[in-house]
Order: C-alpha cells, then sequence, then structure tokens
C-alpha cells in the first residue's frame, strides 16, 4: 500500500457481520454501539440470513439479503469482495449475539493498536458460553499476546493482515480451524496475535453450534487441517507476553 492509501485508510474501520433474520439476535444493539465510535469511521456491512426482513434499524446496515443457509466464511468473502479493503485500517468481523461494553470500538482499538496485534479478538466474559478456556477474561491484565485468536464471536484484522488472511480459506467454509492455522501464518509474516482482556464481550445469549450442523462442520475442518501446517491446541493455547 503507497503512503497516500495508508493516510486515505488511517481511522477506518470496516464491520462485516451476518445476522440471523429468524432468530433472536443483539444485531440492533451491537451495531448501534460499533457505529458510536468517537475515534473512528466505522462502516457497517452486514448480511442477513434467513426469512425474515431486515427491520427499520438494520436496514441501514445490510448490503446482503440471504434466505438460505449458507455458512459464514463464504458470506464474509462475499461481503468483502463489495468491498477495496485496503480503503481500512481495520476490518472487524462479528457475529449477532454478543453483547458489546460501551464505547467499545475505541477501547478494544486502542488496545490492538497500542501492541500491534495485527489479528486480535476481545476475551470473553466470565459467564460466556466458551468453546476454549483459553479465550476467557484474565482478571488484572489489559492484554496478551497469543498464539491463538478464535474465528468467533468477534475478532479484528489490521491492514498489514490483509494481504496473507484474505479472502478467507473457504475449504472449511464455517471457518472452523482456521484459528490454528492462523498462528503460523502469522508468525511468517512477523506478525503478532492477540487477546484484549480489559475489553471483553459477553457471549450468552445462544449456545454455540446451536443452528448448524456440528459434524458437517467439524469435517470440513478436519479436511481443511489434513492439507495445512497448523497448531496443535497445546500449541496454540500459550501466551506470548502479558500486558498491565
Amino acid at each position: 500500500m503507497s503512503l497516500d492509501s495508508q493516510e486515505q485508510a488511517a481511522r477506518r474501520v470496516l464491520v462485516a457481520g451476518i445476522y440471523l433474520a429468524d432468530k433472536e439476535n443483539l444485531a440492533p444493539r451491537i451495531t448501534r454501539e460499533l457505529a458510536a465510535s468517537s475515534n473512528w469511521k466505522v462502516e457497517q456491512r452486514w448480511a442477513s440470513l434467513g426469512k425474515n426482513k431486515p427491520g427499520p434499524n438494520l436496514m441501514p446496515f445490510t448490503v446482503q439479503v440471504t434466505d438460505t443457509p449458507l455458512p459464514k466464511f463464504l458470506l464474509l468473502n462475499q461481503i468483502l469482495r463489495q468491498v477495496n479493503r485496503n480503503d481500512y485500517e481495520y476490518i472487524i468481523v462479528s457475529d449477532d449475539d454478543i453483547q458489546l461494553p460501551t464505547g467499545f470500538v475505541d477501547k478494544y482499538l486502542a488496545m490492538v493498536s497500542r501492541h500491534n496485534f495485527a489479528i486480535a479478538q476481545p476475551a470473553r466474559t466470565h459467564d460466556s458460553y466458551i468453546d476454549h478456556r483459553f479465550v476467557e477474561q484474565l482478571d488484572g491484565i489489559d492484554a496478551r499476546q497469543t498464539r491463538f485468536v478464535e474465528i468467533g464471536p468477534l475478532f479484528s484484522l489490521h491492514r498489514t493482515a490483509f494481504d496473507y488472511f484474505l479472502p478467507f480459506d473457504e475449504t472449511s467454509p464455517m471457518g472452523w480451524g482456521n484459528d490454528f492455522v492462523w498462528p503460523l501464518l502469522a508468525e511468517k509474516h512477523n506478525l503478532k496475535l492477540g487477546i484484549v482482556d480489559s475489553v471483553p464481550v459477553a457471549h450468552n445469549m445462544r449456545k454455540p453450534v446451536a443452528y448448524y450442523d456440528h459434524g458437517a462442520s467439524e469435517s470440513a475442518m478436519n479436511k481443511y487441517l489434513a492439507r495445512r501446517p497448523h497448531l496443535a491446541k497445546e500449541d496454540a493455547f500459550f501466551i506470548v507476553d502479558s500486558y498491565a
């Protein structure tokens, strides 16, 4: 990216999100909080998945309506193909069932920027559904450099990672397994992964895997990982450094 392009992208954030239109969701609250940033110009592009039409609160942010089931990372790639990713400093990927703290974008990206995390996520609150305990909030620290960033419910990419991580690999269309491949790819290009503990999100509205085929996603993940260098869990769940 040229210096002029970098200057134009500075302070711009793209949110790519998916909400389940036929299920209870928190997308109206999420979009409202993401739009409230004082320090960043936030553009939101969401895909509606389901037969119900987008409500008036979500219509301004909805760029795609899909009434048949499609895997998450295929939808994300469709959203991202509609924009020039180099117009943004960060891309935030969000699900529709999380509770964001007030001032989330400004507080979260301040930590991400301070610690130079190219790929990052907020920690999950203690009362969240948690697949990997490693991502649960660690009390008493601001953030930690890690070898693992989970594919959901929210993560961010800095523009230094775009060329290496985008478009997302669709071999595992739900994205399962990406979080064990990403660390090696990041290390190859001298990029840092991290978790922000001081700005956690709550993920306790819907149980994970409640509305998609767990078996099919797991099978796709296993095939995906079999063909790509990746970390084992015992190597991925590792704190490189912590910041108080």
